[in-house]
């Protein structure tokens, strides 16, 4: 028997969006594309060097309702899930269970340091 989800968080799917910047560049900005309930899990966490700050990396396990491939409200990789000011990247999604009722998306939520 599978565990109950419990969808207690509102998270805000956003989608980035590449705006010219005038000069032959582009700069990301991210757009909200809706709103899910979702069941937050956190794994471990680990700690990665860059040049001058230290990014702290925390997985987790995002559930969420269903949506048929290509629907705008399934998540996908490359997209993220708010959360008022922390930000979850999702780096993977996949079916929960075997009816498809429920997603799990994998994400990791960084942090400088």
């Amino acid at each position: 028997m599978s565990k109950a989800i419990s969808l207690t968080r509102r998270l805000v799917l956003e989608d980035a969006m590449r705006v010219s910047d005038g000069a032959g560049g582009f700069t990301e900005t991210w757009n909200a594309v809706g709103e899910l309930w979702a069941e937050i899990t956190p794994g471990s966490g680990r700690e990665r060097f860059g040049q001058e700050v230290t990014v702290s990396q925390v997985p987790y396990r995002i559930v969420v309702r269903g949506a048929p491939v290509g629907a705008p409200s399934r998540p996908r990789a490359e997209q993220r899930l708010r959360d008022e000011t922390r930000i979850f990247r999702i780096i993977g999604v996949t079916e929960y269970d075997r009816d498809a009722r429920y997603l799990t998306c994998f994400a990791i939520e960084e942090v400088a340091g």
